[in-house]
């Protein structure tokens, strides 16, 4: 049974590890092959490390595993020249690119009127200038291939709702949203269908790091006891944070031929984090029990 990316090649970015990882292994289960990169180098006043050479191997390897071939090399989505060399590459090697996946990126947390300009300029630069990068280097061989394509950007749902203490990377998201709207107005003639995923909490270092937990616990040594509750509350279903899979699952939807004319839209993936109102977890059904 041929999966649903048979003959398809895939760009990935940030795929050393974590969602970008989980996107380049499910695509692949479904028989793309990939073109993958990630930065695999520490970055200054990030709370958390980068993705590692070993990170890298791991990634190839699993993709491997199934038979696919994958490209993994290392990239800085904020160095356009070096993302051109990398899309050149990958169509050197399988002929064509059909689907790109904009997913790297890195963000601290700061109060806005308290952050500096360069902390600021960071993570807009990472987030909504890399995006834009990437497709500027993908793109264009998508369109002279002549066979169309998916282009899926990874936003969150502060692409959509504000977050506080992360005044620029609600910027930067918000950003991404508008830029997806934009490409595929303007891609869509080419048969190249743009959208975004918007994910909540995602079990990956980006989330699982003190700065994090200090912002939404108040304590950035709150252990797994005392920060599960208070993650778990942003959603309507029970879950502190979602897998890197649970994610990928819409990339490959959207991705594939099933989502045929899925342009423009925003997909949450959110455990329900959107809703303005949310009943807390573990009494209304009990008051059902009880009152029955």
């Amino acid at each position: 049974m041929m999966g649903r990316m048979e003959g398809k090649v895939a760009f990935v970015t940030g795929a050393g590890r974590g969602q970008g990882r989980a996107h380049a292994i499910r695509l692949a289960e479904e028989g793309a092959d990939i073109v993958a990169l990630d930065i695999l180098e520490n970055l200054e006043d990030m709370p958390y490390p980068m993705a590692t050479e070993a990170d890298r191997t791991e990634t190839i390897s699993a993709v491997e595993a199934l038979g696919r071939r994958i490209i993994f090399e290392k990239a800085d989505i904020r160095d356009l020249e070096r993302l051109h060399e990398v899309a050149a590459q990958g169509i050197a090697e399988f002929g064509h690119i059909d689907v790109l996946v904009a997913n790297a990126g890195a963000g601290t947390s700061a109060i806005s009127y308290e952050m500096s300009e360069d902390t600021f300029t960071a993570v807009v630069d990472s987030f909504l200038t890399g995006t834009w990068r990437t497709i500027r280097a993908v793109a264009p061989h998508m369109i002279e291939a002549g066979r169309g394509g998916s282009i899926i950007l990874i936003s969150s749902i502060a692409g959509l709702v504000a977050i506080p203490n992360m005044a620029h990377y609600v910027a930067a998201k918000h950003g991404v949203t508008g830029l997806m709207k934009a490409c595929a107005i303007e891609l869509g003639p080419f048969d190249i269908r743009v959208n975004a995923v918007h994910p909540s909490n995602v079990n990956t270092p980006m989330i699982q790091n003190p700065a994090i937990r200090g912002v939404w616990s108040g304590n950035p040594a709150a252990t797994d006891e005392e920060i599960i509750p208070v993650m778990s509350s942003m959603h309507i279903l029970d879950t502190p944070w979602m897998e890197p899979v649970d994610i990928s699952h819409a990339v490959l939807w959207l991705a594939s031929d099933e989502a045929r004319y899925v342009t423009g839209s925003s997909l949450p993936v959110d455990a329900g984090a959107l809703a303005p109102f949310t009943i807390p977890h573990g009494t209304f059904g009990t008051d059902i029990q009880e009152a029955s």
